[in-house]
């Protein structure tokens, strides 16, 4: 520091044989003093030039602000004509080209005449250093004293400038350099920084730089005051107040600096923003930490983030419910057909909020550490197939409840910390996705719905479903603690809505943790209902047509449903709608082309003489507007040969048909399986087979067929795995009518597992399973006789179609299966 001293010393006594015609290197932003080091990144290919230019020369430059900082070159006229001759010390150079100098300012100059621009600016310059009054040699000693005096005290107030800072000072006698010493250091105005360079008066210089830092002292000191106060007894209501006046007047009659004012603006922010105590004790111990720092710092932006964050969440804001439970029945009503399981739950879940709020039970007082006892957020799960209004039911509940709606699809997330956020310790670390989407909504009490959460995967980097317990959880997720915020945040008051094709995959514990609603899928009469009240009105004004433009009937509809799309819900069947939609739209459109030339007069003006005539959807126009079907009825074609049996699977998109198809060879007694079966349904194809043999004789069987033969069972569509214990008494049945010859009826699709006693077991998913035989056209199932309560779940209309057979012992299946042959 001290060797430092004695170079500006030597700088000012070799500033008389400075040369006067030396290049400029305009600088943007940046205030240049006399005798200061300035480090300079260059990258402006002409002051790259400039830079190699002096270098291999006397190092000596002129360094002047320039009045247009957005220019890379400036003209001369664009630069002021006050500067600093400087000498430069080292230069570096970068991978990207650019150049680190090190530069030293020497004297001040004045412009008396610009030379030349090319290849870089040159002047003729006169050396002015400042002007001292022969009578003022004891008041710039005093000044000097008061500006050493001031910058100790400014010192105490920022710990993170280093005490020699002082010690240098006090060791300096020189005037100007104190001065610009001084001047270099401190926060000010850059407006502040151009006036103490152009001024020419020593004197006015250091009274000018007196009084900045006179200022800048009060600033640190009320600053000082107000965190010592906010930190005393006093209640929020004077402290907010008293934060507020404090902050008016730093900023009106003080001048306060950019950095000061934010972090008083953190600190009222943090005050008026309701959070908790321990979160405004986190909050607020970190910005203790962030006006401590050097905005340079690394951690300064780290800190910075994090109060931007704890200052934006919705800590105590609510939306409030809108409790009518008429309004909601409509809502619910206008925007989805049928789901009355659904619907049911909202309206229950709104007339008891409307009683607890009425008779005041959410004002009551907890007793400390039962903050679990409160009345939180549902957590509901609808499982069903794709298509059947999930995701819009959610929209639709949001609407009905008068609440925000937000949205986090969990489909592929693998990482715990996309649940829970990172640590703050990482490099680029923010919350998780359920603060972020808080957040966004801007309120405590949104209704939240989780996508896909059948989908969470998990490797090395975590669990997700496990951070979704606490979520999930209304005993524990009061005090949810994201990683990155470190403090707990409410969820109490969320409604959870979670969303699933299949509970199967989805971890017990999780699945514990909601009230699972099944959305089984739609009949065809419901789909008809459905397109007709909102799948047709949306694709006619999504394609730019009118009502008069496209219409249809019933059976246009019944057609597209049956030959074009297979579902349990409704997403293919809009798709079609949209296509038949599509192609009336292009007929329309070629209309409007055909008749442009064809315009009547009237009145002086031009009209498009169109004569509109509507596209009905009805089976020959399905046909030629859609193509070829794309879907048969295959169980006649399929069970036309004996060894052929229809039964019926739950999978992850609803309801499906199968067929079970059994041959018999000359063999060992083997017994093969194809079509990618699980373990589950490889166990009932044995057992089948073993009950086949042992009752040979009651089924009236030859058991010459099944000794020394091989049996093959298979079970189409090869690629798509296969599993679950519902095939038994379809793979008997299929067995039986190979080896008696009897074909098995078309019309019949079965489900259920077989005892090797023959016993006919009970099986789950019955109603998707019926919707199913249903859409594929099957009249009759066959079913246990312990399933005969899951019928009450059928709508009436396919109870009505559909014929069934509930058998408790595998002599009913075969009897009710298998064709009479004469």
């Amino acid at each position: 520091m001290f060797s430092l001293l004695d170079d500006m010393i030597s700088q000012t006594e070799a500033s008389e044989f400075l040369p006067t015609k030396i290049p400029i290197l305009p600088l943007r932003g940046t205030v240049a003093y006399p005798f200061i080091i300035l480090p300079l990144s260059i990258g402006v290919p002409r002051s790259v030039k400039l830079i190699k230019a002096a270098s291999q020369n006397d190092n000596i430059i002129g360094l002047i602000v320039s009045k247009e900082p957005d220019i890379d070159e400036p003209s001369p006229d664009q630069l002021h004509e006050v500067g600093v001759v400087a000498r430069i010390h080292r230069v570096l150079r970068s991978d990207k080209g650019s150049l680190q100098v090190i530069v030293q300012g020497l004297e001040r100059f004045k412009i008396k005449k610009w030379i030349e621009e090319d290849p870089y600016i040159t002047a003729d310059v006169e050396i002015t250093p400042d002007t001292v009054n022969d009578e003022a040699e004891s008041a710039l000693e005093a000044l000097r004293r008061r500006i050493v005096e001031l910058s100790n005290d400014i010192v105490e107030y920022l710990p993170q400038i280093p005490n020699e800072v002082s010690q240098f000072l006090d060791q300096v006698e020189d005037p100007r350099i104190v001065l610009y010493t001084t001047a270099s250091n401190l926060r000010m105005e850059f407006e502040d920084r151009l006036e103490l360079l152009f001024e020419d008066d020593l004197q006015d210089k250091m009274t000018n730089l007196v009084q900045i830092m006179s200022r800048e002292l009060e600033v640190l000191e009320i600053g000082q005051q107000i965190r010592s106060e906010t930190q005393g007894e006093l209640d929020k209501t004077q402290r907010d107040f008293y934060l507020r006046q404090q902050l008016k007047a730093i900023q009106k009659e003080l001048g306060e600096d950019e950095e000061q004012a934010t972090n008083l603006e953190y600190r009222e922010k943090i005050e008026s923003s309701g959070m908790p105590e321990e979160p405004k004790k986190e909050a607020l111990r970190e910005l203790d930490r962030l006006e401590k720092l050097q905005p340079q710092s690394a951690e300064y932006g780290v800190i910075q983030t994090y109060l931007d964050w704890m200052v934006e969440l919705p800590w105590s804001k609510l939306t409030d419910d809108n409790l009518n439970i008429s309004n909601a029945r409509d809502v619910l009503n206008t925007d989805h057909y049928d789901m009355d399981d659904v619907k049911e739950r909202i309206l229950e879940y709104l007339a008891v909020r409307k009683l607890r709020a009425e008779r005041k039970f959410d004002q009551e007082p907890l007793e400390p550490g039962r903050e679990q006892d409160r009345a939180g957020g549902s957590i509901l799960m609808f499982v069903g197939p794709p298509g059947v209004g999930k995701t819009s039911l959610g929209r639709s509940i949001a609407r009905a409840l008068g609440r925000e709606f937000t949205r986090m699809s969990l489909g592929g997330v693998r990482d715990e910390a996309e649940i829970r956020g990172h640590r703050r310790t990482y490099i680029g670390a923010l919350p998780g996705r359920i603060i972020q989407a808080l957040k966004r909504c801007g309120t405590r009490n949104p209704v939240f719905m989780l996508d896909e959460v059948d989908k969470i995967g998990s490797d090395w980097r975590g669990d997700p479903s496990s951070a979704l317990l606490e979520v999930l959880d209304p005993q524990q997720n009061y005090a949810f603690r994201d990683h990155y915020l470190d403090v707990d945040f409410d969820l109490s008051e969320v409604m959870f809505i979670a969303t699933a094709n299949t509970r199967d995959t989805i971890p017990a514990p999780l699945l514990d943790r909601m009230e699972v609603i099944q959305l089984d899928g739609y009949t065809e009469y419901e789909k008809i209902a459905i397109a007709e009240g909102y799948l047709m009105p949306r694709q006619i004004k999504a394609n730019g047509l009118l009502p008069d433009e496209i219409g249809y009937t019933q059976a246009g509809l019944r057609q597209i449903i049956r030959d074009y799309t297979r579902e349990a819900g409704v997403r293919n069947l809009e798709r079609e709608i949209g296509r038949f939609a599509r192609k009336v739209a292009t007929k329309v459109a070629l209309r409007h082309d055909d008749t442009d030339s064809a315009t009547t007069t009237q009145n002086g003006h031009n009209k498009k003489a169109i004569l509109i005539e509507q596209t009905l959807i009805i089976p020959d126009t399905v046909r030629e507007f859609l193509g070829k079907p794309k879907f048969f009825f295959e169980a006649a074609q399929r069970t036309e040969n004996p060894g052929v049996a229809t039964g019926l699977a739950v999978t992850p998109v609803g309801g499906d048909v199968l067929f079970i198809e059994a041959a018999r060879m000359v063999g060992k007694d083997r017994l093969t399986l194809t079509g990618q079966l699980g373990d589950v349904m490889k166990e009932s194809a044995q057992i089948a087979l073993s009950y086949v043999r042992a009752h040979a004789d009651d089924l009236q069987l030859d058991i010459s067929k099944l000794n020394e033969a091989d049996i093959h069972l298979h079970v189409p569509a090869g690629a798509v795995p296969k599993d679950g214990p519902s095939a038994g008494i379809t793979m008997v049945t299929a067995l039986v009518s190979l080896l008696s010859g009897r074909p098995v009826r078309a019309e019949v699709g079965m489900t259920g597992e077989i005892s090797l006693q023959g016993q006919v077991l009970p099986i789950g998913g019955l109603k998707q399973k019926a919707l199913a035989a249903h859409r594929a056209g099957l009249t009759t199932i066959i079913a246990p006789k312990r399933n005969e309560p899951d019928l009450d779940d059928l709508p009436e209309e396919v109870r009505q179609d559909l014929t069934f057979h509930l058998t408790e012992k595998i002599d009913e299946v075969l009897h009710h299966a298998l064709r009479v042959v004469s």
